[in-house]
C-alpha cells in the first residue's frame, strides 16, 4: 500500500474517532480490516495493485462483500479477491473453520455424484464458485491438516470430563449408515471449558468408546475427579476399563426421561418428575436418600417397576453430592455436551447426508475446535479453591 494511501487511511480514522468516540470504533474496525486484507492479499500475490515484477505470484480480482459480526456490531467489509481462488485473508479464517468444512462436505457430495439436485444447488450458492475436483482435494488437505492438528494436540489435568454421543447418516459402501460421533468435554483446573476430543465411529460400542478414551489419555489426560454421561452400556464398559478408580454421575437430565418409561399411567407422570426434582435438589447426600426411600415405598403398590427403577437408578444420579456445593449444578448433568450437539446438528442438517466418515469429521470438527476457542477466552465456569468438605 502507497505510503499516501496510508497515511489518509491513518486521517479518516483519527477524524472518525475524534468526532464519534467510541461510537466511531466500528467503523474505523471496518477500514483498518479492509486495509489490512489488502495488505494480505498484496503479500500473496507479490506485488501491490496494478505492480509489475518479476516475482507476481498471481492476480487481485476485485472485491466480494461479507458482513460479519463483532463486538462492535455488524461490519460490511470487502474481501480482497484473487483470480485463482487461492487467497483468504487469514483475518476471517478462524471464524469461517465451520463455513468453509460445511462446503467442502456439500462439495464432496456434487464431485463424487452422491449428491442430488438440491445439494448441488446449496453448493453453488454457499461457495458462490463452481468447485472442481483439484480444488476440493487442495483445500480438504488444507483444512484437515489443521484440524488433525487439533485433534491430536496435547492435553492435560482436567477435573471433570462429560461424555456424550450423537449420530449422523454417513454413507459407508454405498449403504447410509448411521454413525456415532463421540464427543468429550472437559474443565481444568481453571475452570475453564474445553472440548478434549471428537471422533466419528460406526457404533457406541464398547470397543469404539475404549479406543477413544484411550487417545484421550495418551495425549495426556489425567487428574480427572468425575465422569458425567448418560447410561449407555458401552460406554460404561469404556469407562470403568480406561477410569476404573474415578466416580461416576449419571446425567439427572437423561435420568428423569428415562423415568417416564416406567411410570404406568400418564396422571402420575407430573407426581413422578416432581419427586425425583425434590431428590435432585436436596441439600445434601442424606437428604437425598431419604426422599428416595420415600418415594419407593410411595410407589411399591400403584407402580412397582418405577419403584425397582428408582431404587436402581437413581442413586447412580446421586454421585454429585460428594462434590462442592457449588459445582454441583454443572457437574450433574451432560447438558454441556447437548449443548453442542445443538449446535452441530445446526450445521449438519443442511448437508443431511455424508458421503464419508472423514466428510462428516471434518465438519464436526470445524464447529468444535471454533467452540472451544471461544471457551478459551470466556471466564471460569467454576473455581477449584479449596473447600472445607464436599458440602461447602
Amino acid at each position: 500500500m502507497p505510503n499516501q494511501d496510508k497515511d489518509n487511511l491513518f486521517s479518516e480514522i483519527m477524524e472518525l474517532l475524534t468526532q464519534e468516540g467510541l461510537n466511531g470504533s466500528g467503523e474505523a474496525m471496518r477500514l483498518l480490516l479492509n486495509a489490512a486484507m489488502r495488505l494480505e492479499r498484496e503479500h500473496h500475490l507479490g506485488a501491490a495493485a496494478y505492480e509489475r515484477n518479476e516475482q507476481r505470484r498471481g492476480y487481485a480480482n476485485g472485491f466480494k462483500p461479507k458482513t460479519i459480526q463483532t463486538r462492535s456490531g455488524a461490519l460490511e467489509v470487502s474481501i480482497p479477491q484473487v483470480r485463482d481462488s487461492s487467497f483468504y485473508p487469514s483475518a476471517l479464517e478462524k471464524g469461517i473453520r465451520s463455513e468453509r468444512a460445511l462446503k467442502l462436505a456439500l462439495a464432496e457430495m456434487y464431485v463424487q455424484g452422491v449428491s442430488t439436485r438440491k445439494v448441488a444447488a446449496i453448493t453453488e450458492e454457499l461457495c458462490g464458485f463452481e468447485i472442481s475436483s483439484s480444488q476440493v482435494s487442495r483445500l480438504a488437505k488444507e483444512l484437515d491438516e489443521a484440524l488433525e492438528t487439533w485433534r491430536q494436540r496435547p492435553l492435560g489435568c482436567f477435573r471433570y470430563v462429560y461424555l456424550d454421543a450423537r449420530y449422523e447418516k454417513v454413507r459407508q459402501d454405498n449403504v447410509v449408515m448411521d454413525c456415532a460421533i463421540l464427543i468429550a468435554v472437559g474443565v481444568s483446573e481453571n475452570g475453564i471449558r474445553q472440548v478434549l476430543g471428537v471422533s466419528v465411529e460406526l457404533s457406541e460400542a464398547e470397543v469404539h468408546w475404549r479406543k477413544f478414551l484411550k487417545q484421550l489419555q495418551e495425549r495426556g489426560l489425567h487428574g480427572v475427579l468425575l465422569i458425567t454421561s448418560d447410561d449407555h452400556p458401552g460406554l460404561g464398559a469404556a469407562r470403568q476399563a480406561a477410569f476404573p478408580a474415578v466416580p461416576w454421575q449419571r446425567c439427572q437430565f437423561h435420568l428423569q426421561q428415562n423415568a417416564s418409561k416406567y411410570v404406568p399411567k400418564q396422571e402420575l407422570k407430573a407426581s413422578v418428575a416432581a419427586d425425583i426434582r425434590c431428590i435432585f435438589d436436596a441439600p445434601d447426600r442424606a437428604e437425598a436418600d431419604r426422599l428416595l426411600d420415600k418415594a419407593i415405598k410411595a410407589y411399591e403398590k400403584t407402580a412397582p417397576k418405577l419403584a425397582v427403577w428408582l431404587m436402581e437408578s437413581i442413586p447412580e444420579g446421586l454421585t454429585v453430592f460428594a462434590f462442592p456445593k457449588a459445582h454441583r449444578r454443572r457437574i450433574r448433568t451432560s447438558n454441556i455436551v447437548e449443548r453442542l450437539n445443538q449446535e452441530i446438528r445446526r450445521r449438519t442438517k443442511v448437508a443431511r447426508l455424508f458421503p464419508n466418515e472423514a466428510s462428516c469429521l471434518r465438519l464436526v470438527s470445524a464447529v468444535l475446535m471454533e467452540i472451544s476457542e471461544d471457551w478459551a477466552s470466556d471466564v471460569p465456569i467454576l473455581s477449584f479453591e479449596k473447600h472445607n468438605d464436599g458440602k461447602k
